[in-house]
């Protein structure tokens, strides 16, 4: 086989090294040291550490064709905490699943190539079980792999954008390390729904198990990297590299597979997955950008409930700011006791027509305050889940300080 071009990767964390020269330094790391984390996903140990040893060769070995000194390669096996890194910036490269590279896409570092086989989670039952999807799946018990996997990462996405959460929605939770062992636990009925990947799931019905998928995730890339913006060249050099040299992501996986060059859009679905608010809110009618202009020309109110600041900002013309002042968890099962919002400024007529929006899917405000309206008995409520930035890129007209 053709060796694979170590000098390439070198030049890519060479270029990472000098864009990241005035990062912050972790306790105990050497000014000018370049920080790679690694995080091989859902793996056994013996696969984990495989996988991190690969990495960590093919880096070292690279660096050291290019007289580069000073790295700090480090084996991770808690996305949890790596999703909290990748806000702090701690490390210049990341190496792991596509929920902590998204979250590094989230936070300004460039998705440079990941191996081609996109990641999948379904939720399985019983052939013979009658539940078919995942509202008839509530107050069943629901087996996963831990919190820090992938998978369970997008089912509880994917929950949540549904509007309730995990812990709301099934009697128990049964987790376990191995997504194999989630099999045994449908087959004696301890579990009555589990959460696998899709490939883990396809192998379980060639081999003849009477299972059936009930709830799929979109894909999501496979094992990736991300480098910090800024070490474009180098990023660029790097796919060109590994697309001639695809046994490097075989000696990876140790299978026939490939790396892909990738690219922020493909991350976009699992970076906001679980950070984004629900797709639908029982007690409210949902609206975009063109049916919120009518209902204002038919005499609804439309309610901000950004900060004033941001309201003086920008908002759309003829808005009402109800500010909600937001402490709790942005999460489906949010204790509003800890917030505060005024729902009786939003007037005493209760068959009133209100549009509720602030800044975005990623915004909750709009969704508790809504959610804070129809609990008091308000009964025409339009949540414009859009708000602000799709009024802005429909088009339409909107009030900001500047043009004032």
């Amino acid at each position: 086989m053709k060796p694979w071009d170590g000098a390439v990767l070198a030049a890519v964390l060479g270029a990472a090294l000098t864009s990241s020269g005035a990062a912050a330094q972790p306790a105990g790391s050497t000014p000018g040291t370049l920080r790679v984390l690694v995080n091989p996903g859902d793996s056994s140990e013996q696969s984990r550490f495989a996988l991190y040893s690969a990495w960590r060769a093919a880096v070292e070995q690279a660096l050291r064709k290019q007289q580069v000194a000073g790295i700090d390669i480090v084996l991770s096996s808690d996305a949890t905490a790596d999703l909290g890194a990748t806000r702090a910036g701690i490390h210049d490269v990341f190496v792991g699943p596509a929920h902590v590279v998204g979250s590094a896409v989230r936070y300004g570092y460039q998705p440079v190539l990941g191996l081609d086989k996109p990641v999948q989670a379904v939720l399985v039952v019983p052939k013979d079980s009658p539940v078919n999807n995942l509202a008839q799946a509530q107050g069943k018990r629901l087996g996963l792999p831990l919190q820090d996997s992938v998978v369970t990462y997008l089912i509880r996405g994917e929950v949540n954008a549904a509007n309730t959460t995990i812990k709301r929605h099934f009697a128990s939770i049964y987790d376990t390390r191995y997504q194999d062992a989630l099999l045994p636990c449908l087959q004696v009925r301890r579990c009555d729904v589990v959460g696998v990947e899709k490939a883990v799931f396809d192998r379980w019905v060639t081999a003849g198990e009477p299972i059936k998928a009930i709830m799929e995730s979109k894909p999501v890339p496979g094992l990736s990297l991300a480098i910090k913006e800024g070490a474009r060249p180098g990023a660029e050099a790097l796919q060109v590299a590994l697309a001639e040299a695809p046994q490097f992501a075989a000696l990876l996986r140790g299978e026939s597979t490939k790396a892909v060059a990738h690219k922020s859009e493909d991350y976009k679905y699992v970076a906001t997955l679980g950070y984004f608010t629900p797709r639908a809110l029982p007690g409210a009618t949902v609206v975009d950008a063109k049916a919120v202009a009518q209902l204002m020309q038919d005499g609804a109110t439309y309610v901000d409930t950004r900060t004033e600041a941001e309201f003086k900002a920008s908002h759309v013309p003829g808005a009402v700011l109800v500010p909600y002042v937001e402490k709790s968890a942005k999460d489906a099962d949010f204790d509003a006791k800890l917030d505060k919002f005024e729902v009786a400024k939003l007037g005493p007529n209760k068959n009133a027509q209100l549009v509720f929006a602030c800044n975005g899917p990623e915004c909750w405000k709009s969704f508790k305050a809504a959610h804070a309206a129809i609990k008091s008995g308000y009964t025409k409520v339009y949540w414009f889940r859009g708000g602000l930035p799709e009024w802005r890129s429909s088009g339409m007209k909107y009030d900001a300080a500047a043009a004032q």
